[in-house]
């Protein structure tokens, strides 16, 4: 996997996070209790960090009504 596409598909994690926290009128610390995960992560998470543990994603995600999943890759 190429790591320019793996900064874009955290970039469209990250930014689809924080759509979704701000269309719900939450603050991050707001979000971090809501999900079970801290300040910290939720901080990480919505820059875009690489390497974030899926569970504590899907935590967050769970609140929005997504979760993280298999998608096909472009090979070439």
């Amino acid at each position: 996997m190429n790591y320019t596409r793996y900064g874009v598909k955290m970039t469209k994690l990250a930014t689809f996070v924080k759509a979704k926290r701000k269309q719900f009128g939450l603050t991050q610390e707001e979000l971090s209790r809501k999900s079970g995960v801290g300040l910290r992560f939720i901080r990480e998470l919505e820059q875009g960090k690489e390497t974030l543990r899926m569970d504590k994603v899907n935590q967050v995600l769970c609140l929005f009504g997504a979760e993280l999943g298999p998608t096909e890759g472009d090979r070439s």
